[in-house]
Formats: C-alpha cells, structure tokens, sequence
C-alpha cells in the first residue's frame, strides 16, 4: 500500500511517511493509491471479535509496511488497559426502531476523537522509527474543541515529541476549555486565538507549509505532524468502527449479512463521514450517507448544489465542534471524484484561498448525490432534539449527537427511507452540560459548569464520567491568548520550542 498526494500524483510515500509528515509539501493531503476491497466473508468473521480484533483486521489493510505484531502492539496500546469505560470501546445503541446509535465517547476525553488519537501516538511513534532518525516531531493542533483534548491526553509525555494546540477563545464549550488548559505533560502547550476555527486551522496549515520555518526546524532538529484529520493517521483509525458497527448489527440480529445501512454523522471538517465513505468503497454495504450540520451548514449546501461557498456568516453555536467553514478532509473526497486529477483539486482549492469558492461539475454533483445526503438545523432545534430524545426513550446526548438525531429524522420523513441507520454519537452529553440542562428544562442554565453537571445527574440519573467530574480540582496551567494571524501563531510554536 503506498499514498500520494491529493495536489502531486506523482508523489509516492509509505503509510510510515504519510503519517510522519501528516501533510504533503505541496498542501496536499496523503490519499492511499488503491482502496483496499473486502469482502463478505471478511465482515462475517468480524462478528464475534472484539473491537481490538476486528481494528487489527481493517487497519493490515491500510498499514502494510508495518508488520502484525506492530499493529498489534499499536492497538492493544491504544484500546486496552482499561483506557475506555466500555468493553465495547464503540458499542452500538439501539434507539428506536430501525435507528441505532454508535457511541463513540467511551474513551478517555469522552470524545469521538479519542478512536483515533488514542492510537495516532502509537503510528506516529512506530512511523518515526521507520522513517526519521533522532528527530524530535513537534505536533501541531488546530481544534474546534475536542481535538485538542483527545490529542494531547494522547501525545502526553510521549517521547521525543511535542504537541501544541491552537482553539478559538470563543468557540468550545467551558468544558472543552477545562480540559485543555488543566491538561498534564512536560511535553504539552495550549494557547487560544482571537478568532475561529477556521482562523486556526488557516494559520496551523501555513505554518506546516512556510519554507523558512522547515529551515528553523531543521537547524534544531524539529519535524513537524499533525493531530488534526489531515493525518492519514487520524483518518485510517475511524474507518474501523464502521465495520465494527456493521458486525455488532449482525451480531444483534439486526440486520442480515449483505443488508444495506445508512449512516448518519454530525460533520465539520468532514473527516469523520470521509471514513465511511472509505469503509464504504472498500465494501461495508452502505446505501447512504447522511452528513448532518449546524447552522455553519456550508456542507448541506454544497451536496445540494454543488458550490462550496465559506463566504457566509459563521455562527457560533451549542454544537462548536462543528462550527467550521472550511471543511479540511473535503479535498480527499474531491481528489477521488475527479478521477484523481491532481491538477483539478488543485484548481478547486486555489480557487477557494482566492475568491473563498468553487464549484463542481454537474457530473461530479450527481456522484455526490448518488452516496450524500444532508441537511442542517438551528440550535433551537437541537434543544427541542435533545429534550425529545430523553422524553420519548429515555436517552441522553450531546448538541453533536442532536443535530445528526434531527437530520435523521427529517431524511427519513422526506424520503421515506427506512433503511436501517447507524447515527454517530460524537460525545458525552457531559461535555456540553449546560446547553443540555438548557434543553431539558426549557430555560437557561444557572450555576458553573461543575453544578449544572452535577444538576443534569439529579435529573436523569445519566451519570458524568469520573474524569470530567474531576476536572473541578485540576490546577489551570494555560491561558495564553494570540491574534489569529499566522505570525502571531508562529511566535507561539517558537516561544514553547524554546526557539528563534
């Protein structure tokens, strides 16, 4: 298996490569050349796994240049050791009816992000061996709010690395921003911009890509990677717990081997559905996937038309893991429907940094149309989601969940599709307390975030994870803030380097 870049096809690397250096030179993002096909004996047998098994089954098919007993090794580190507070690790919900639920926020961050970047170190590190001698690999973050934790509970204290995370001061719940900046490590570095996701996500990027930083850090020993979804490292991992979703419906009865599914998930920078569109071209009987937004619906609009269009009013909403405009992993999408045409997505996306669009061909529109579905709503409609939710099953989400719970629904009724759907579960509601008591009440909130979390236990009997609970007697170690231009973010990553 060997990746190219989605700006170079030219450009031939091993997985090891890709992972190490999480971004192509010419901005491009590492696609793999083939994707790999399975068939239906091969998801059969995923049945009576467990999720270590079947991760190491899907991830062989990606991570060729590592041998069985690194991969082994990799997610055993990743998923075992009691890091996840269901044995399941991604254990899937029955909601009602056909709908079932895959919950993802199990893990140490009680995030969907933690899948990934509980194994991203372990890649990284067995990547870097192959591929780097005595280098020190400098983690770069961009986050919209649980990135950010997941990657640096994972990257904490590892050797022969740091990590830094760039989140808008204004654009993560309080929650989110506790657990930043009490995070641990020697190795570890939080810092807030004036500005949005997307503000950091711009600057994280230009840093990768300035030629005279790449001097610095090489004077000094340094190599850059990345946490984010831009990783192929963060990617690969997601794609297995759709397959694991799929076996553990077999298992369930709820489907029969061979059945279709329709999978619904709460999207910014589209990573997390680009993984079941992988799962999917590899194999996993998919009919469709639902990519569900917020009010920031630039995503919605774009499958509907065609036209990608970040020059909008951004919305900072309840649901701010999603508040993105420019959607990263969109590109690997768009590299695979032009027939992996290098110099088309690289049409696209200079028109993008130029005029803030592009648009696709109408033949490019319909093979969108022909997998994505979508569609978006406000926060009010998530508040009446969640409160819906708990009254009718019983069940507790989060403002990420709701959203996809919402879309579903309004799919299902405009279409009158009844395919069975896996909707994807992003995070404890614990994480976004006082929006979900807001919701459950009907009016707002009143307290700190550790009260209304304690006030939300009292009136479900839903209990907090112990790690957020814990969160209220952790020293504050960072609150730096920046300005959101490039240079002010450089002088941060110099500052916490020790550099000029």
């Amino acid at each position: 298996m060997v990746y190219t870049s989605t700006r170079d096809k030219s450009l031939r690397v091993s997985s090891a490569e890709a992972i190490t250096k999480g971004i192509s030179e010419d901005g491009g993002l590492f696609v793999p050349c083939e994707i790999p096909s399975v068939s239906l004996d091969f998801i059969a047998s995923l049945q009576n796994l467990s999720y270590q098994e079947r991760a190491k089954k899907v991830l062989s098919l990606y991570l060729t240049d590592f041998s069985a007993e690194e991969i082994s090794a990799f997610v055993e580190g990743a998923y075992g050791g009691g890091k996840f507070s269901s044995d399941e690790i991604a254990p899937v919900v029955s909601l009602h009816d056909n709908v079932n639920v895959l919950e993802l926020w199990h893990g140490p961050t009680c995030a969907f992000k933690d899948m990934a970047l509980q194994l991203l170190p372990h890649l990284l590190i067995g990547s870097s061996k192959k591929t780097l001698k005595d280098k020190e690999i400098v983690i770069l973050v961009a986050t919209s709010g649980d990135t950010g934790k997941a990657a640096l509970e994972g990257f904490c204290n590892v050797d022969s690395t740091k990590i830094l995370v760039f989140y808008p001061e204004d654009g993560v719940s309080p929650m989110q921003k506790r657990q930043m900046c009490t995070q641990e490590g020697d190795n570890v570095g939080v810092c807030a911009i004036n500005g949005n996701f997307d503000d950091a996500q711009t600057g994280v990027k230009a840093i990768f890509t300035d030629p005279e930083i790449k001097k610095v850090f090489e004077k000094n020993n340094l190599v850059f990677s990345s946490a984010n979804s831009i990783n192929w490292g963060r990617l690969v991992p997601q794609i297995v717990y759709y397959f694991s979703a799929y076996a553990d419906l077999l298992k369930q009865g709820k489907i029969t081997l061979g059945d279709k599914i329709n999978v619904v998930v709460p999207t910014g920078n589209f990573g997390n559905i680009l993984a079941a569109n992988y799962a999917m071209r590899m194999g996993l009987p998919i009919a469709r996937l639902i990519c569900a937004s917020n009010a920031n619906n630039v995503l919605t609009d774009f499958i509907e038309t065609g036209k990608y269009n970040k020059n909008r009013d951004f919305y900072t909403t309840i649901s701010p893991s999603m508040d993105i405009l420019i959607s990263s992993n969109l590109e690997r999408l768009m590299f695979a429907l032009h027939g992996e045409d290098d110099a088309a997505v690289r049409s696209l996306y200079a028109s993008l940094k130029e005029s803030g669009s592009f648009s696709v061909s109408s033949e490019v529109l319909e093979q969108i149309k022909n997998v994505y579905a979508a569609g978006c709503c406000n926060d009010d409609e998530t508040k009446q989601t969640i409160h819906d939710m708990y009254e009718k099953y019983h069940y507790l989400c989060d403002t990420h969940t709701a959203v996809a719970v919402k879309v579903c629904a309004d799919y299902r009724a405009k279409t009158g599709d009844q395919t069975p759907t896996v909707i994807a579960s992003t995070a404890s509601p614990y994480k976004f307390s006082a929006s979900v008591l807001s919701a459950l009440t009907g009016g707002k909130a009143q307290g700190d975030e550790f009260s209304m979390v304690t006030q939300l236990e009292e009136m479900t009997g839903v209990e907090a994870p112990k790690q957020l609970k814990g969160l209220k007697d952790k020293e504050v170690r960072f609150n730096n803030l920046c300005e959101k231009d490039t240079d002010s973010m450089r002088q941060v990553v110099f500052d916490m380097l020790g550099i000029q």
